[in-house]
């Protein structure tokens, strides 16, 4: 016997539909008021807070970089340093990729349709692979603007602005960077973490203009193009960085130790015989989990609900950020007793 559906508890997660969304905002404010964590170490933050956290992440974030930009800008057009203005458009565009998030943001908000049956949590993704054509673009355009300058060198003007709008760079992407990927990493958007990992590397970069400026004061024409060659291989590596990163929440991967945490949850639930088939995919910067449970294949079908309502709290316990799970109750084989899924079997390759 099977219990094939998703389970509804008192501290329910999962994203209400239509009619229910009411009820459901009443029951996030009523939490607010009675906190329950599943996790006292990592505490799981509810949809419209993970989003309100991000977005206030996003602006901020666009403000000091906006700022940094600004500065570094008037800096470039007194100066002719293509370092500086490689570094300047890469924080620009750093800036910029808040615009793709926030939507992505304000889009898993809403409720979930007939149409869109998970929600519109994916955005994110899709905003993650925003940035990291930005984050392509930005490298090439620095590389570009290297190169032309290193074929047809040109002086340096005023260059102790250059060195300290490099600092100014380096400490605007520096407190940005910390500042997203720790609110990325607290609600599990992979997007935003790949942001502040950007930003980070243009923090680096920035300091890199600071050599430049340095072998410029020392009459070293060819230093400003070198140095922006190498912030061209630093925005490289971070792209490498966030592709990774991105592409492999589309893909669906999660961390392994979040499979094996979910198992030893389940093995410990009363009346799970055994853990089949668990899945776990990740829509926006929250997870879902589909999982078969083994149980004794004499209980009734009230019992094996119970057991799955069970199996499902278990993971909400158990699992950083999961907000819902899908539980399918297996009967135990008796001996000579056919498989019950031998139905399906003809659809396995399929």
């Amino acid at each position: 016997m099977s219990d094939r559906h998703e389970h509804s508890h008192p501290h329910e997660h999962s994203q209400p539909h239509g009619h229910g969304h009411r009820h459901g905002l009443l029951h996030r404010l009523t939490h607010l008021l009675t906190p329950h964590s599943h996790e006292t170490a990592d505490k799981v933050d509810s949809a419209l807070e993970s989003s309100a956290r991000g977005m206030r992440a996003l602006w901020v974030s666009l403000a000091v970089l906006g700022v940094t930009a600004l500065a570094q800008a008037v800096v470039v057009a007194a100066s002719d340093s293509v370092a500086l203005l490689g570094d300047t458009v890469h924080n620009a565009a750093d800036a910029l990729t808040a615009v793709p998030l926030g939507i992505a943001f304000v889009l898993g908000r809403r409720a979930a349709t007939r149409r869109f049956t998970y929600g519109y949590g994916r955005a994110e993704d899709l905003a993650g692979l925003v940035i990291v054509l930005t984050i392509a673009a930005s490298a090439a355009f620095a590389g570009w603007t290297a190169i032309d300058r290193l074929l047809d060198p040109r002086p340096v003007q005023h260059v102790s602005a250059v060195a300290v709008a490099a600092l100014v760079g380096f400490a605007g992407n520096e407190w940005v960077a910390r500042y997203r990927i720790r609110v990325g990493r607290a609600i599990g958007s992979a997007a935003l973490v790949a942001d502040g990992l950007h930003a980070r590397t243009d923090g680096f970069t920035s300091l890199a203009v600071l050599l430049g400026a340095g072998g410029s004061a020392l009459g070293w024409q060819l230093a400003d193009p070198i140095v922006g060659l190498a912030i061209t291989a630093a925005i490289a590596l971070v792209l490498r960085d966030a592709a990774r990163e991105v592409f492999r929440r589309v893909l669906d991967a999660v961390d392994p130790a979040l499979v094996d945490r979910a198992e030893r949850a389940l093995a410990e639930v009363a009346g799970v015989r055994g853990v089949g088939e668990l899945r776990l995919r990740w829509i926006g910067h929250r997870l879902r989990a589909e999982v078969a449970v083994v149980v004794d294949g004499d209980v009734t079908v009230r019992q094996a609900h119970r057991i799955a309502v069970d199996a499902e709290h278990a993971l909400l316990h158990a699992v950083p950020r999961l907000t819902a799970a899908l539980v399918h109750a297996d009967p135990e084989p008796a001996p000579g007793e056919a498989d019950p899924h031998q139905p399906l079997a003809h659809h396995a390759s399929a």
